[in-house]
């Protein structure tokens, strides 16, 4: 039996009364979130302190945030690349006898290489293509997007909204941020305005624009879930939070305010299934302004640099050290001669801010000394044997992971190239890589798939101790000793998961 209950038109007509009488007697008005002020009533009634002010979109009759899309949309763009895929130097690849002496070496029976019958075929990554998004910011044809969208490519296409693709130039980019800049030669493009990052709250609705796994411009709506997230102790990291529906390919998009705004480059999300459920980070547009000014002014992101190892308050460690609040950031060491060391601060010093600016954790700390300018002076407040100490530091700055190739990036065209991104090992550096202590110079940070250093078996990593006997601290001492070398291999002592280890690089 079906039933169905009908309040007939008397009913609606007292329902509507009574909505009336409501909106009147609470002082409620309507607001469109496009336009930021009141839609045209015939009378405004002033709320109280204790009633807030309800804001809607409407756009005829009905709720929306279309207004909002028009004005985003068309500075979203699919950013699509091509370059070599990043292969390990045990993968395997043709020919067979290729494979086989992978793992065998020239021992493997067979023409040897170089022999009239064999043909010396260059060993090459396989090609890839990927896909993005990214999002116009200034008239003149500057897009921000994420590091690992273009990382690797060779080729990089920017497609509009109007049906318009551009080959892109690739302006920086900066691997520990996520972030990179892209510039296209156009016309008649329409950026998005910058919102201020952190004057976002948690619960604040937003929008995700972007292309998620190739279909087309997709917007997804959500909230603000958290502020002040990071995933890698290593990066620097301060993601807003959203569940707005993020999938591969919405990297590099847009997470925008109901002003309009841009407030977040999308970035990663968090899955067990390697898709959305509704936890996706984007970088607040603040971090990414700056790191997108100093890749447009100098080709790179300078940064500064504290000298210390820390680690997070935990509940027992702020009863030892008798803190009133379980947060701030411990300094379990200092580097000799660092900007810490001679401002006076000390191993078990608790840091509490930062130019003011509370330390709620590690991360926290990170990223202020890291936006910070190098050579200029913070005020520091630590915790000493229970009582607050104001340190004047004057920072250092963070010195940019280095390579050991030539500058073409071409290893055939330097003799000196072995094909490997290093950086010489500080003790936070060790700490973060989990080196053993006493370990000295230079951590593989990554290795040319293509290089002589992958074929000789070095990897990502591994410490290079010493060259053909001598002791390398620093990129130019690698270049001198493997320069040295000549026509000969080279030797190299490297440290890996704890053990020593010698490793033989044949000359280019």
């Amino acid at each position: 039996m079906n039933t169905r209950i009908n309040f007939g038109d008397r009913g609606i007509r007292a329902g509507l009364v009574a909505l009336t009488a409501a909106v009147l007697i609470t002082g409620v008005t309507w607001h469109s979130f496009a336009s930021g002020g009141p839609v045209n009533t015939a009378a405004a009634v002033q709320g109280t302190a204790q009633t807030p002010t309800i804001s809607r979109a409407i756009a005829g009759g009905r709720d929306s945030y279309a207004d909002i899309v028009k004005i985003v949309a068309p500075a979203v763009v699919t950013v699509r690349t091509e370059g070599r895929m990043r292969v390990a130097p045990t993968g395997f690849q043709a020919p067979n006898e290729d494979l086989f002496r992978q793992f065998f070496g020239d021992q493997f029976p067979g023409p040897q290489r170089g022999s009239p019958r064999t043909p010396q075929m260059p060993r090459q990554a396989p090609r890839q293509s990927g896909l993005g998004s990214g999002v116009i910011v200034s008239a003149d044809g500057y897009i921000l997007t994420n590091h690992h969208v273009i990382d690797n490519a060779d080729v990089i296409k920017v497609s509009l909204t109007d049906g318009r693709t551009f080959d892109a130039k690739l302006v920086g980019s900066d691997q520990p941020s996520d972030l990179a800049v892209l510039k296209i030669e156009a016309s008649d493009l329409r950026p998005l305005a910058f919102g201020n990052s952190d004057a976002v709250e948690i619960g604040d609705v937003v929008l995700a624009v972007g292309n998620p796994l190739g279909l087309g411009q997709t917007v997804t709506m959500g909230i603000i879930s958290a502020k002040g997230r990071s995933t890698d102790n290593q990066a620097y990291e301060d993601f807003l939070q959203t569940d707005a529906p993020i999938n591969h390919g919405n990297s590099g998009g847009a997470l925008v305010s109901t002003k309009g705004e841009l407030i977040g480059i999308n970035s990663q999300i968090a899955s067990v299934s390697d898709g959305n459920i509704g936890i996706g980070f984007a970088i607040p547009t603040n971090m990414a302004k700056r790191v997108m000014d100093d890749l447009r002014d100098g080709g790179k992101v300078r940064r500064a640099q504290l000298g210390v190892t820390i680690q997070g308050v935990t509940s027992d460690l702020a009863e030892s050290l008798g803190l009133k609040q379980v947060s701030g950031a411990i300094v379990s060491g200092v580097t000799p001669g660092s900007a810490a060391d001679r401002a006076g601060m000390k191993q078990g010093d608790v840091i509490k801010s930062f130019n003011g600016q509370p330390v709620e954790d590690t991360n926290a700390l990170r990223n202020r000394v890291a936006e910070s300018t190098p050579g200029s002076n913070a005020t520091v407040v630590v915790i000493r044997d229970g009582s607050e100490r104001t340190l004047t530091v004057k920072l250092d700055e963070l010195a940019a992971p280095r390579s050991a190739s030539s500058t073409t990036g071409s290893s055939s065209e330097d003799k000196t190239a072995l094909g490997v991104t290093v950086a010489p090992l500080t003790p936070e550096l060790a700490e973060r890589a989990d080196i053993p202590k006493g370990v000295k110079g230079l951590l593989v940070q990554e290795v040319n798939p293509d290089s002589r250093a992958a074929a000789a078996g070095v990897r990502a990593g591994d410490v290079i101790q010493q060259v053909n006997r001598q002791p390398v601290q620093s990129v130019e001492d690698l270049r001198a000793a493997v320069r040295r070398s000549s026509d000969r291999p080279a030797l190299l002592l490297v440290n890996r998961e704890g053990k020593d280890l010698f490793i033989t690089v044949r000359p280019s």
